[in-house]
């Protein structure tokens, strides 16, 4: 064993310290760097008030921690995972490529010749007539694919939601022009009779062909995906309805900020990778089998499910303009669509979320599996399969990143607002204001009680006892009455656009 042994290469102990010490050197510099640079930029992310992207930096820390944990439980168990022996015959059954298509020889010769090189482990197993179950150079190439499959989610992640964002952003000149109407409850919607069939949101929105028109109602959505997904009538209309569901007494309540922050929001969901996605990792690499191009047909599961769910949140648009336009001919005030739960599958919003989740990682499973098997293998390789399948598989991947990005996740953003409950992100704005206004008017109250003996008038006593006897819990309670998401004390609801809320 001088020389650290012939079949394990050069030991430590044989290596020169300036050697070891300029690779630790590197790796420990490195990861310092990284280190630093995530604590840096959740600092930042906490100072300037970014809770949602803090916190999906966060998630992006698990990761790497659990990449770390997978790393230390490869290296320690390597020398046992190569000393686990099996039959030759075992080995020839469930292979990605073809021994025989590529010259291979006798399969118990071949394996011996290529572990007779693995140290120790193939030595062990040889000398059973047998062979690993798992190579090291295996073992070690699976380390690499599951780091590269981990960056790769998180930086398409990142990729997606900031150009999904960006998009949104688009959206704000359309927030700020209907911020300058300056909505008047009293009198605008008073006074003002609207025509609905001559709606822009209805004309662009409702066939008019009742049944007979489900088919293409849902073609049109289909294909309004790809082209003009949002317009300005579609954002006003679903904006006003949510306000006149969630924050009636507040006309003025900025939607498009509410939109960003609950995106943000969803992003420390998006970009993680949950137990569910690593079982399907599993099967896929069980599924890929020399000649059933299990890499190729994957590739259409979040291709027709992003189509699928672009198409769906159309529809939900187009479902809101069909209810007011069945039941309205003209109604008092503007125009109001009525929010529920019902437009959506499974009664559940939040369902599209998982699925877009799934979609990312898939996309990103997908392209890292390609550049992997490129760098690992080379472009030839049996893996990669022939030209015809590679070459869609990268045009899809590249469609869904696209639509994804500047469709998909806007629609999303957009239309799950109109569900039958709002996000919790709509606290962060209005609801911290009302919040201390009522702090304040407590601690006056228990001032006015202390010095009057306690005989303090009957309602601010009522107003005070019965939410500031639990602050922590029941702050929830006190900013939904007193923070403005209706504002109902400040600004009275307009009893004349009820009908439309009814439609």
């Amino acid at each position: 064993m001088s020389g650290g042994g012939e079949g394990e290469g050069t030991t430590l102990e044989f290596t020169p310290t300036w050697v070891v010490a300029a690779v630790c050197t590197v790796i420990v510099g490195i990861s310092l760097a990284v280190e630093r640079l995530i604590h840096y930029t959740g600092k930042y992310l906490k100072n300037k008030n970014q809770k949602p992207l803090y916190e999906a930096l966060q998630k992006v820390k698990e990761e790497l921690m659990l990449l770390g944990f997978i790393s230390l439980l490869l290296t320690v168990f390597q020398a046992r995972i190569v000393k686990i022996c099996v039959p030759p015959g075992t080995m020839q059954h469930l292979l990605p490529c073809s021994l025989s298509a590529h010259g291979a020889p006798e399969v118990s010769s071949h394996h011996r010749r290529l572990f007779a090189e693995e140290g120790a482990g193939a030595a062990y197993c040889a000398a059973k007539n047998k062979v690993p179950l798992l190579s090291l150079e295996a073992l070690h190439h699976l380390h690499i694919f599951i780091f590269v499959l981990a960056i790769v989610h998180v930086t398409f992640s990142v990729l997606t939601v900031v150009f999904g964002g960006a998009k949104i952003r688009q959206w704000k000149h359309w927030e700020d022009s209907i911020a300058k109407d300056n909505y008047d409850t009293q009198n605008v919607l008073k006074n003002k009779v609207t025509n609905v069939h001559q709606h822009e949101f209805i004309r662009k929105r409702f066939s008019g062909l009742g049944k007979s028109s489900f088919i293409l109602s849902w073609l049109h959505s289909f294909f309004k995906q790809f082209y003009g997904s949002v317009t300005k009538s579609d954002y006003g209309a679903l904006r006003l309805g949510f306000i006149m569901t969630h924050c009636r007494g507040n006309l003025k309540f900025n939607f498009h900020k509410y939109m960003i922050r609950a995106l943000e929001d969803d992003f420390k969901v998006v970009v993680g990778i949950s137990w569910y996605l690593w079982v399907f990792v599993i099967i896929f690499l069980l599924l890929n089998i020399n000649g059933w191009h299990t890499y190729f047909w994957i590739a259409f599961i979040p291709f027709v499910l992003l189509i699928a769910i672009g198409t769906k949140l159309e529809h939900v648009i187009s479902q809101l303009a069909h209810e007011v336009a069945e039941k309205h001919v003209a109604i008092e005030g503007d125009l109001v669509v009525q929010p529920s739960d019902n437009h959506f599958w499974f009664h559940r919003p939040h369902f599209v979320l998982f699925l877009i989740h799934f979609i990312l990682f898939q996309n990103a499973f997908e392209i890292a599996f390609f550049f992997w098997i490129w760098v690992q293998y080379g472009f030839d390789s049996c893996i990669m399969g022939q030209v015809r399948y590679i070459i869609p598989r990268l045009i899809i991947g590249v469609f869904i990143q696209v639509v994804c990005s500047y469709s998909t996740l806007p629609l999303y953003a957009l239309v799950t607002q109109m569900g039958t409950h709002f996000k919790k992100s709509i606290f962060d704005e209005h609801v911290q204001v009302g919040l201390v206004g009522w702090a304040q008017k407590a601690k006056r109250n228990k001032g006015l009680k202390a010095t009057h003996g306690g005989s303090t008038q009957p309602g601010s006593t009522q107003a005070v006892s019965s939410h500031g006897g639990s602050t922590q819990g029941g702050s929830a309670q006190v900013g939904i009455q007193m923070g403005g998401i209706g504002q109902k004390e400040a600004a009275p609801a307009a009893p004349e656009v009820q009908p439309a809320k009814g439609s």
